[in-house]
């Protein structure tokens, strides 16, 4: 279950119907009985669909077919289906389309990357960040779930993530490790580093997740294989620039969690909306 509030389902629809619909009461169809059904205009995942049923119910009208959330369909075969008057349609079904259709295409870019780290023989997980566009993390979030991501980090106040954008300002770096861990014992540290001697140096430390941040696959392999001798529970992450075209090699290395943004940026997958009168 991922909890949506019916509250940002209200405002993104408000965005695109403040209040009325000028051109369906200046053609007069007001009332006219209609039908929409949503179909992808190719083979793929569909996401979204649990959003979209909520708005279509929202603006008061029937939803008489709603596909399973995040599944694979083939060109052509409904997902959503939903009646109601022509203006109740016209009110709601442009939104819609944008979470199906924006929705759909991050779940499969996470299918994509999943496809190959399996190709791989690597169990490693696909970890989405919070460099969505904001205002969307709510679908952002859903869709990459619904393609088997897991969330790298929802927000600041959930994970403890030291960037050297942090140890800046830090007089000593390793000992404010050690502090993170005595201040916050329930959560794991992880530590983003640039080269293998600082991975193996917070390590010692104590971090219980290294983030290997531009790593190339050769220097991620050997440095797993290290990092595993020295601590085998430890927590490797890749990443930077990390898509489909180069998760096979990345899965390759041992790494545990492939971290990623890439998925967030891309074509949006299309979805017909097929309007009829009744």
């Amino acid at each position: 279950m991922f909890y949506v509030p019916t509250s940002f389902l209200e405002n993104i629809l408000k965005e695109d119907i403040p209040w009325n619909d000028s051109t369906t009461e200046a053609l007069g169809i007001t009332g006219v009985p209609g039908k929409i059904t949503c179909l992808p205009k190719k083979d793929g995942f569909v996401s979204g669909i649990e959003m979209g049923s909520k708005l279509f119910k929202e603006v008061g009208m029937k939803v008489t077919f709603a596909g399973k959330d995040g599944a694979f369909y083939g060109a052509g075969q409904t997902v959503l289906e939903a009646h109601g008057s022509a203006e109740k349609i016209h009110s709601v079904y442009k939104t819609v389309q944008n979470i199906l259709e924006y929705s759909s295409g991050i779940t499969n870019r996470v299918r994509a990357m999943t496809k190959q780290i399996e190709a791989a023989g690597s169990k490693a997980k696909v970890a989405v960040t919070r460099k969505h566009f904001p205002g969307t993390k709510a679908i952002s979030l859903n869709a990459a779930l619904l393609g088997g991501a897991i969330v790298h980090r929802a927000g600041l106040s959930e994970s403890i993530l030291v960037f050297d954008q942090h140890r800046v300002f830090c007089s000593d770096p390793v000992a404010a490790v050690h502090l993170a861990k005595e201040q916050e014992p329930e959560k794991k540290i992880a530590v983003e580093v640039d080269n293998e001697d600082e991975g193996i140096q917070y390590i010692n430390a104590g971090a219980d997740i290294i983030q290997c941040e531009r790593f190339s696959p050769e220097m991620l392999r050997n440095f797993v294989a290290t990092a595993k001798q020295i601590r085998p529970d430890v927590i490797i992450n890749a990443a930077g620039g990390i898509n489909d075209s180069n998760a096979y090699e990345y899965a390759q290395t041992g790494a545990d969690v492939l971290v990623t943004s890439w998925v967030y940026f891309g074509r949006p997958f299309d979805i017909k909306m097929k309007i009829s009168s009744e």
